[in-house]
């Protein structure tokens, strides 16, 4: 389905009978992800509870924003798609980038909906600690960019700033669009750390015991800093451990939502 928030056009499916004695399922996707890859998880709480997924600005099948976003941006889309839904009880899925966005919602004041409880899955919103290479690579790229950026620098070697970027971003900053890599680079330097005490809704955290992106360490300061959390380990899978390990995160999800065993 279709339909336009803040003049973008944005994917999105609602799946499930609705009830309104039982919350409904908002699923909010990575960074450079969509909403097809939460396939078996709306198909399976679907029959459950009612399941919201869209593909955020600038992913999937939805446009792109006018300007670089960062985290509050894209939460701001979020409680939009909540409002033009009619959600009145909502439990927050957020898988990476969804899970920054999530803590972002979870923080905001008079939220106009109710948020019942939060699912992390191998949530970002943790900054790494720089060690002295990082530091060490990030001043030579920003010397090469500035260096480069010079009028007369860029007609003699077109192509010499593009791929200093490419050599130094991320596979994400790489695969995404000018704009994009411009937001990409605002929401990975806002630290949510300081916003994880906050959080008063209980709070599932899923992760991969092999994530490289956002490792479990991520997960267990998380679950240090917020008030009323746990922490599943999920064996044998990486940042996407509803992918990797599909069988246990499902138990687990179904545990945390008090979905009968064996359904």
């Amino acid at each position: 389905m279709q339909t336009t928030l803040s003049g973008i056009p944005i994917n999105y499916i609602a799946e499930g009978l609705q009830n309104d004695c039982e919350e409904a399922i908002v699923l909010l996707h990575g960074w450079g992800s969509n909403i097809a890859l939460f396939g078996q998880i709306i198909r399976h709480l679907s029959q459950y509870r009612r399941v919201y997924a869209l593909d955020m600005p600038g992913f999937g099948e939805s446009g792109e924003p006018q300007t670089p976003w960062g985290v509050d941006d894209f939460a701001d889309c979020v409680l939009q798609f909540i409002e033009f839904c009619g959600i009145q009880r909502a439990i927050l899925l957020g898988h990476s980038h969804g899970g920054r966005v999530s803590i972002k919602i979870a923080n905001r004041q008079n939220l106009p909906f109710e948020l019942t409880k939060l699912i992390l899955v191998d949530s970002a919103g943790i900054l790494p600690p720089k060690t002295l290479k990082k530091r060490l690579r990030q001043r030579c790229y920003k010397i090469g960019r500035t260096v480069l950026s010079v009028g007369a620098i860029q007609k003699m070697f077109p192509d010499a700033l593009e791929n200093l970027r490419n050599k130094h971003g991320s596979a994400d900053y790489k695969s995404a669009t000018p704009l994009m890599r411009q937001s990409l680079v605002k929401v990975v330097n806002e630290d949510l750390e300081p916003l994880l005490s906050n959080i008063q809704q209980p709070t599932l955290l899923i992760w991969g015991e092999d994530d490289t992106a956002t490792p479990l360490s991520d997960g267990k300061r998380m679950e240090e800093l917020i008030p009323d959390a746990g922490l599943v380990t999920v064996k044998n899978a990486g940042h996407y451990a509803f992918l990797d390990q599909w069988g246990t995160v499902r138990r687990v999800l179904d545990s945390f939502l008090g979905i009968p065993l064996n359904s």
